[in-house]
């Protein structure tokens, strides 16, 4: 698959993620049709987030943790999901059982 394909599948897929949902950079890889791309996800979402409007905050990592290196990036992230009806447990995690959109589940 060429990575254009594979970027413009991966835009597709993040803006579509409905409000109160999330996916895994590993998720949308797989989704977008390369199960080991989770980090080109990332510098998907990272660069092109701007130009095509897409629900960053609604990305995680695997575990359902925030993976922004900032702590301005973090609280922002978690404002906007918690905004939306995401909760967080104590140690700042997101049950993927229960937030995942599930339709690609």
């Amino acid at each position: 698959m060429s990575s254009n394909i594979f970027t413009h599948k991966v835009i597709d897929i993040i803006r579509n993620i409905p409000e109160g949902k999330i996916l895994s950079y590993g998720i949308i890889a797989y989704m977008a049709g390369n199960p080991k791309g989770a980090r080109r996800v990332s510098w998907i979402l990272h660069s092109m987030s701007e130009k095509y409007n897409l629900p960053w905050w609604r990305v995680v990592n695997s575990k359902g943790i925030i993976s922004i290196k900032t702590e301005e990036g973090i609280e922002l992230q978690k404002k906007k999901l918690k905004k939306e009806g995401v909760r967080f447990t104590e140690d700042c995690q997101i049950d993927l059982n229960f937030y995942v959109w599930k339709k690609f589940k």
